[in-house]
Order: structure tokens, then sequence, then C-alpha cells
């Protein structure tokens, strides 16, 4: 999705999701590769936090806008919306005029974080969508289309869940060290947000909260399936839930 140019820690994380998604790879080696890749993802994330302290040119704050098309445009707004959250951005969804359904989204965010959440995104949305196709909707379910939102729902907030999880032992490790102009971990990082919550605000100073919803029992099918994801209108994105949208 983005255009910068790669950066070595990120290109050795897609190579480590590349090889948990190669259907050659054991489960047991690919589930040790996703482990390996979120961590460091969530460690490089509060790395470039803290150098960029000393340096603040090294990580600015930047905005992105992706195009989400159909099928599930809302899903794959959800899931994107929700990853860039969870890794310290903020995401507001539109839906472009004309464009039968697709949405944008607008993230607002430092520049890694912002490419965290994409890398996160390209993993994730192709384990969801796989492991929607791999599904059989139980005989006795009346709306099927409604079945499979519920289990991308399912399987949308059990991976933020984890992502969260990781971010937040990260962050929790961070804590005590000291950046290079002496600011404790937890400074810099609570500084940061304010900053992201700022630009955020500037850039979309009228937000509304609403909930989205979900009917049968895809629901539980989709969160296990978030479980062995194994990561070790204008709506506002970034709820404690999958189904909660800003509008």
């Amino acid at each position: 999705m983005s255009t910068e140019k790669k950066n070595p820690k990120l290109d050795t994380i897609r190579a480590l999701l590349a090889r948990a998604e190669d259907p050659s790879t054991t489960e047991a080696e690919a589930e040790l590769a996703r482990k390996r890749a979120f961590e460091m993802m969530a460690k490089y994330g509060v790395e470039e936090a803290m150098l960029s302290d000393g340096e603040p040119s090294r990580d600015a704050i930047s905005d992105r806008y992706v195009d989400l098309p159909n099928p599930w445009s809302m899903s794959r707004v959800r899931l994107m919306g929700f990853i860039a959250k969870s890794v310290g951005c903020e995401a507001v969804s539109v839906r472009p005029k004309g464009a039968g359904g697709a949405r944008r989204l607008h993230i607002v965010g430092y520049e890694s974080d912002i490419q965290r959440a994409e890398v996160l995104y390209a993993s994730l949305v192709l384990q969801m969508f796989s492991g929607l196709a791999a599904q059989t909707v139980p005989w006795d379910v009346s709306n099927a289309r409604a079945w499979r939102n519920s289990w991308q729902l399912g399987f949308i907030e059990r991976v933020i869940e984890r992502i969260k999880a990781t971010e937040q032992a990260a962050r929790t490790a961070a804590e005590g060290e000291t950046s290079v102009t002496g600011r404790s971990g937890a400074l810099v990082l609570a500084d940061r947000a304010a900053v992201v919550q700022a630009a955020y605000k500037k850039a979309h100073p009228r937000i509304r909260t609403s909930r989205g919803s979900y009917s049968g029992s895809g629901y539980g099918d989709g969160a296990a399936a978030g479980s062995r994801a194994d990561i070790g209108g204008t709506r506002r994105i970034g709820a404690a839930t999958a189904g909660a949208l800003a509008a």
C-alpha cells in the first residue's frame, strides 16, 4: 500500500510473515515465524519512537489514504483501522463517491507506525479471507452473508486483542529506558500519542461515535480463527471492540 522506501527491519518482518504463509511451511514453523515477526514489529515501533526523540525528522507525523475495495470493504476497513489504532495511529473511513461500495481510509500517525500498520494488514487480511473461504456456513443459518460478516468480526476482534497485547508488552519493557535526550520511554511514547491526537483532531474536528453489529453464530468461529492467526458517512476507527465504529 505504501510507496515509501523500504526499511531493512520491515523487510525482515515481511520475510518472516511470508515464510509463515508459505504452504510448504509446517504449522510449527509457521507459528514460530509469526510469533517472531510480531514481536519484532512491536519492538521496532518502540525503537523508532526512542530514536526519533533525538532526531525528529527521522520519524515525522504523517498521514496516508488507503483504498479498500469490495468484496467485504467494511471488514477491510475494520481490520486496517483497528490495526492502525493498535499501533498508535488514528483512522477515519469514508465512502468515495461512485466507488460502488469501496471505501477509503485516512490514517494519521507517525510514518513508522503507519508502515507497521500496512505490513500487519497485508498479512492479516490474507489470513482472514483465506480462513473465511474455508468455512462452511452451518445448515441452520438463514442468512449466510450475516454469518460470514459475524465470522469476520470475531476474527478481527481476537486479532486486535493479540496485537494490543504485543504492543503493550513492548511499551512496558521500554518504560524504564532513556532516549538520547534523557527522557524516559514512557514520556516519549505519551508525547507521541498526544501529537497523533492533535493532528487527527485538526484533520477531522467533527467525529461522532456509533457501534457496528453482527448476527449469527459465525462470530465465535471467527474469534477462534483470530486466535489461530497467531500474531504472537465518516467513521472513526478505534473503539474497544471490532464492532465499534465512529460515524
